[in-house]
């Protein structure tokens, strides 16, 4: 019975096991049949959506492709339209210059009309022309033959005859005639003269300063000249391409000379060398930015050297860059004179002489302090300083006055006015004073050499001598050869020929020496 009962209880356990996994068995394939339809929902859900996104993409797609293409015809027709147009305005331009061309061409032929017709006339007239001629010619003939039967002389021998005694009198008369002007000139103005150049250069006196075409710059010792001469030379190669000036460093002690025939670039290497020695950096660098520096430092001392001149002379209104370009003449010197000294002096005499003689001051300064403005540009461009300043004048609007004084000063044209000539009086006195110029020997020699070829080359000459530092020419003519009418056209041509060719501070004198000995013996 206890068996019995046990085997039932195993059994009912077995049985309830057996249920219990059963009933998982069931629960578990329900429960996978719940996923599957959940998924299967969620993805006819999302096949849905997708369809519904891609009709969405597709209409989407298909407007934008329809905009497209309207918007293509649009701009299409635009474009055509625009093309329809341009045709259209380039057929009328060539009709416009077909219409053009045939009025010139209509107006073309009526002028050769005309040509045709007056050539006709011209030709007409012409033959009656030469017929009268023929008859001239005929009677001329006639006339000649005449001529040199009654006077027993050929036309030739006739015409020699009557040029000669034309060309003897004509000499004659122009040597009376310039001796009695120049006589006459001498006395009355010599007094005047003198008097008013002796007041002008009393009242005026300027400072000079001669210079050179080199700088010499002081540097603290020798070792600075490595520096400066830079690791394989790029520091001397930099300053020299920079500035476009030779830097000369050789066993003078203490310093470096600067060579360079542009004063303006050898100040600049100048100021920017010193800078650098005091700063003590060198490289190609720092060089440029010193060379920079000392561009700007001489551009403003240009400036205000032109406007101290004008304001020392008291002449205003002047053009900016006229302005300037005297500041640049502060570093120009003409045979060690300073181009601007020499111009603010010229200004000061031109306006004492001016003030004597009643005419206008003011002009005559402005004249005096532009005569030589040409010389600021003259290394820069071609043509003498002397052309260069009267088209700086003209192109700054300066008064015809001021121009013609600029042209004439050296003598290149004739004065128009007596502050033209006051000008040139006034640039001489200030070029010829003692102490003002300087000139090197060879420039002496060799003008002393040229007034002599000069004077040796005209005929008649026994010998010549420039004497006075070549301020003066004694030419000693031979009296058989030259008479004293031709003395006084020689002088005259022989001053012509020096102020041509040869350039020189002041003035040369010229004199032609003519003597007559007779000798006789009494036994």
């Amino acid at each position: 019975m206890g068996s019995v009962s046990f085997t039932v209880v195993v059994v009912i356990i077995a049985a309830a096991v057996v249920a219990i996994a059963a009933a998982s068995v069931i629960f578990f394939r329900l429960g996978q049949n719940r996923q599957k339809m959940i998924f299967n929902e969620k993805v006819g859900s999302a096949e849905q959506k997708s369809r519904e996104i891609i009709d969405e993409a597709l209409k989407t797609a298909e407007n934008t492709k329809r905009e497209a293409l309207l918007e293509v015809k649009e701009e299409s027709l635009r474009q055509k339209n625009e093309l329809d147009k341009e045709i259209r305005d380039r057929r009328s331009e060539i009709q416009k210059a077909e219409r053009r061309v045939s009025n010139k061409e209509e107006a073309l032929d009526r002028k050769a009309e005309t040509m045709e017709k007056r050539e006709a006339n011209l030709s007409a007239r012409e033959e009656g022309l030469n017929k009268k001629y023929s008859e001239i010619d005929q009677k001329t003939a006639q006339i000649t033959k005449e001529l040199e039967r009654v006077s027993g002389l050929t036309s030739e021998q006739a015409k020699e005859h009557l040029l000669k005694s034309l060309e003897d009198d004509v000499k004659k008369d122009a040597a009376k005639l310039v001796r009695e002007l120049e006589s006459q000139a001498r006395d009355e103005a010599a007094k005047r003269a003198r008097d008013i150049v002796v007041t002008a250069i009393q009242r005026c006196a300027a400072d000079h300063v001669a210079e050179s075409t080199i700088t010499v710059v002081q540097i603290p010792s020798d070792e600075m000249k490595g520096r400066i001469i830079g690791r394989e030379g790029r520091n001397i190669r930099a300053l020299e391409t920079l500035t476009g000036v030779e830097l000369i460093i050789d066993d003078t002690p203490d310093a470096v000379v600067l060579s360079a025939f542009d004063p303006v670039r050898r100040e600049i290497a100048r100021i920017a060398l010193e800078k650098l020695i005091l700063d003590g950096r060198i490289h190609p660098a720092r060089i440029e930015e010193m060379i920079e520096k000392a561009k700007k430092e001489v551009d403003q001392k240009i400036r205000e050297e032109g406007e101290k001149a004008i304001q020392e002379v008291g002449v205003h209104g002047i053009h900016p860059e006229l302005v300037k370009l005297l500041g640049r003449m502060y570093l120009r010197t003409s045979y060690g004179q300073n181009a601007l000294k020499h111009s603010i002096e010229v200004a000061h005499l031109s306006g004492l002489m001016a003030s004597e003689l009643g005419l206008d001051v003011r002009m005559a300064k402005r004249a005096g302090l532009l005569h030589d403005i040409g010389k600021a540009v003259d290394h820069e461009m071609e043509g003498s300083h002397v052309q260069l300043g009267a088209e700086l004048c003209k192109k700054y609007k300066e008064s015809a006055v001021v121009i013609n004084a600029v042209e004439s000063h050296h003598g290149d044209t004739e004065p128009t006015s007596m502050i033209s000539c006051i000008v040139q009086a006034a640039d001489t006195i200030s070029a010829a004073r003692p102490g003002a110029r300087r000139e090197t020997i060879e420039t002496y020699i060799n003008r002393l050499k040229q007034l002599e070829e000069i004077t040796n080359s005209y005929a008649g000459v026994e010998k010549s001598y420039a004497v006075q530092a070549g301020r003066e020419v004694r030419v000693m003519v031979i009296p058989e050869k030259v008479s004293d009418a031709d003395m006084v056209l020689m002088a005259r041509n022989i001053s012509k020929q020096i102020e041509a060719e040869m350039q020189y501070p002041g003035q040369i004198k010229v004199n032609v020496i003519r003597e007559s000995r007779v000798t006789d013996y009494a036994k």
